[in-house]
This record gives C-alpha cells, structure tokens and sequence, in this order.
C-alpha cells in the first residue's frame, strides 16, 4: 500500500515552473480490498479526514494539500482493516508518515530529472498477521501479579516458531523469483520493498544486531525507497551506505537499538 503524490505545477513570474499543490491517492497494489481511515494533521491538530474503500490492485484519489503546508511538517495516518476478515490477521493496521518540505522538495526534484508524475512512499507491505499465542503459558505469583495467575507469554520461546532471520539479504530480483522477466518496474520494486519489510521484520524480532540488505546501484530507486522507510523506523539505531568491496556501493547497513 503507497501513498502517492502528484505534483501539480504552475508557472511564477519568471516562467520557472513551481508546485502550487499536491494531489495524493491511495494506491492499493496488492490483491485485497482495504477499509481505510485517513487524517492529516498539523503540529497535533486534524486539518482534514477521509474515511473509504480501496479496491485491490486500485487507487483512490484522497484530497489535495497546497504545497506551501509542507512547512508545517504535516503527519499523514491512516487505519486499514480488511474489507473481507482473515482470522489469521489482525483486525486493523495503523500507520503514520511524516514529511518535511525538504524531503518532498529533493524527490521533486528526482522525477523531474527522471521525466515520471509521481513520488510514493510506502505504508506497508504485507497486511500483518496476528500473533500466535505461546501454548505453553508461564503462570507466575509473585510481586503484583501475585494471586492473579496472569497468563505470561516469552518472546524468546515464540522466536522459535517464528521463520529465520537474515544478516545478509539479497534484493536483486532475479534471486526473488524466477519469473521476473514477466514484471513491470513498478511489480518488481513492490516485491522487493515486501520483501525488504518482511525481513527487517524478522530481524527485529530475532534482535540482530545488524544487518545488510543488498538493492544493487542501478538508478538508486531502490536503495532511496528502503532508506525513506528506515527513517521512519525507530529502532533503527543508524545505516550507511559506503563502498564495500564485496558490494561496492550496492548495499546498505542497518544498526538496531533495542
């Protein structure tokens, strides 16, 4: 799931083009429907709500914002729940993101460069499942939960279940599936942030210390994508990305802090 924007361009009064506003939609690339509440805010105070349906493999136009409101560091949250109920699934996802102008400013100036409409950042990837419950509870009584019987979990037994982490993920499409030939740019960047958020995931909840993720150089699309996520993630401690002889500059390293 993205959240697209459309930058709409006027002329000033030395015919240099400049953005007046911003059109933002909600692009659904994946195959389920999604109930979604929308809200941008500005300095903690709502400016505007939507509330809709996003069809799979649709998007859905939202509302326009002058570009100008950039200034004031706009937060964008939205609510997700799925139009037809998995019980393997949460019951609804929120998530958030946080703009400066500088940062819309330098992915204008990107497409610009590239000759493409639109710049997009991703809210998720896959739709979170729900947590397996331990079977195995742990029944303590002692201290406040004394007389209680509180049912206790460990997140060190529920890793085991969990699928295994990588220190090293190769992003390279051809390594994802075999039939990559078949995908278009915007499917293959797709699968690759999917399977980026899915091992980030992983990674956390196996508390590696680090990890390199592998995007290649290319025309730095990738690599750009995966580092507006990472600063919106707070354990993520640092990352960099220097040359390396084994990847040269095509590969990024994250620090966790826990």
């Amino acid at each position: 799931m993205w959240l697209t924007f459309l930058p709409i361009f006027d002329n000033d009064e030395f015919g240099d083009d400049v953005v007046e506003s911003l059109k933002i939609h909600l692009v659904n690339n994946t195959t389920s429907g999604y109930l979604f509440a929308y809200n941008v805010n500005y300095f903690g105070k709502s400016e505007f709500d939507l509330a809709g349906q996003v069809h799979p493999f649709q998007d859905f136009y939202i509302h326009d914002i002058p570009f100008a409101n950039l200034n004031d560091n706009p937060v964008f949250e939205c609510e997700f729940s799925l139009v037809a109920p998995d019980k393997t699934r949460v019951d609804h996802y929120e998530t958030s993101l946080k703009l400066r102008a500088k940062q819309v400013f330098s992915r204008i100036e990107e497409i610009k460069k590239k000759g493409e409409a639109t710049f997009s950042f991703s809210l998720f990837s896959t739709y979170p499942f729900r947590e397996a419950e331990e079977t195995t509870p742990v029944t303590i009584n002692t201290g406040i939960f004394a007389g209680s019987n509180f049912r206790v979990y460990e997140a060190s037994r529920a890793r085991q279940h969990l699928e295994s982490a990588r220190s090293e993920l190769d992003l390279h499409i051809e390594k994802l599936t075999e039939k990559w030939q078949s995908l278009d740019n915007f499917e293959i960047l797709t699968m690759q942030l999917q399977t980026f958020e899915k091992y980030f995931d992983l990674a956390l909840a196996h508390h590696l210390p680090s990890m390199i993720v592998i995007h290649g150089v290319g025309s730095g699309k990738l690599r750009d994508e995966i580092h507006e996520i990472l600063r919106t993630k707070r354990k993520v401690k640092s990352f960099i990305n220097r040359y390396d002889p084994r990847y040269g500059y095509g590969a990024t390293e994250i620090f966790f802090q826990y």
